[in-house]
């Protein structure tokens, strides 16, 4: 079973909490920890999770050296949840509520700490804004296309459960999020840590759920120019985000290079948090 004893489930109050403006004027939530006068590192949160999901990197080591923050993305956690599906589909918008935070926040050069769908987060804000205000990224089992019908590099536990999970029946969402929770991990989320999931799941509704998976994306076009330090974290175990599309970044971004886990699925920051932190730090540390 996975386990950790560095952090709890239940997140620690912030040093500090923000209203940031979005996108369309969409109302952010994002909070801080750690040492103020550090290099900030920024954490990106995937599809239908919340900032609770680093709790244990926000109470951790990292909170002694580094100025670390975490937002939910629209739609989630305590951000605003629009239901207009055009709220989502427009890469734009998501480009610039990233752009929000890391302005309205004065983060100086943060590195981008980004799991799963804040892999098309980061695409989106590079994209948009380019690179000069971001000192390195941390891509974790993230994605970086989504090309339907085929969903290229999207793994079958995602592609059977995102559906389902996108139905307004309530009883319906809820089995299909605790059969994907299930399946994130290659052994199980201690106790706190699942039931501590399955709520962050279920804040958000299934209708924003379902406009998330309704993008065509594919950001070949911003790795391919991508000049800042990249390190790509992929559980060799995945079956939400598959490892052929963090060998498919490596292929395209020359700045890429990989971190493997072997025996661990979609969560390596919970499933082996010792070693994310130190490579983390790592990455951090490198930035001038």
């Amino acid at each position: 079973m996975v386990t950790n004893d560095t952090a709890s489930a239940v997140l620690a109050e912030p040093t500090q909490t923000y209203d940031v403006v979005g996108g369309g004027g969409v109302r952010l939530h994002a909070a801080e920890w750690g040492n103020r006068r550090g290099r900030p590192i920024l954490f990106l949160h995937g599809w239908s999770a919340s900032h609770v999901c680093w709790a244990h990197q926000l109470e951790g080591p990292l909170a002694e050296d580094f100025r670390l923050v975490a937002f939910d993305n629209r739609g989630h956690g305590m951000s605003e949840k629009p239901l207009d599906p055009d709220s989502y589909r427009d890469s734009q918008m998501w480009a610039d509520d990233l752009a929000a935070v890391i302005d309205q926040l004065g983060l100086d050069r943060p590195v981008l700490v980004a799991w799963s769908y804040g892999g098309f987060i980061v695409s989106d804000y590079i994209r948009a804004y380019g690179e000069d205000r971001v000192g390195a990224v941390n891509l974790v089992g993230a994605a970086v296309m989504m090309k339907p019908p085929t969903f290229d590099h999207i793994g079958p536990d995602f592609l059977a459960n995102a559906p389902e999970a996108s139905q307004p029946d309530l009883a319906t969402n809820i089995a299909a999020i605790r059969r994907f929770l299930d399946v994130c991990t290659a052994e199980p989320l201690s106790p706190d840590d699942w039931s501590a999931a399955l709520a962050w799941n279920m804040v958000v509704p299934p209708a924003v759920r379902g406009a998330l998976i309704s993008r065509e994306i594919d950001s070949d076009d911003v790795l391919a120019r991508m000049s800042l330090p990249v390190l790509v974290t992929h559980g060799r175990s995945d079956t939400i985000v598959l490892p052929s599309m963090s060998e498919h970044v490596l292929d395209v971004c020359r700045t890429a290079r990989p971190s493997w886990y072997d025996g661990v699925g979609h969560m390596p920051f919970s499933e082996d948090q010792a070693r994310f932190d130190r490579e983390l730090t790592d990455l951090a540390g490198a930035v001038s």
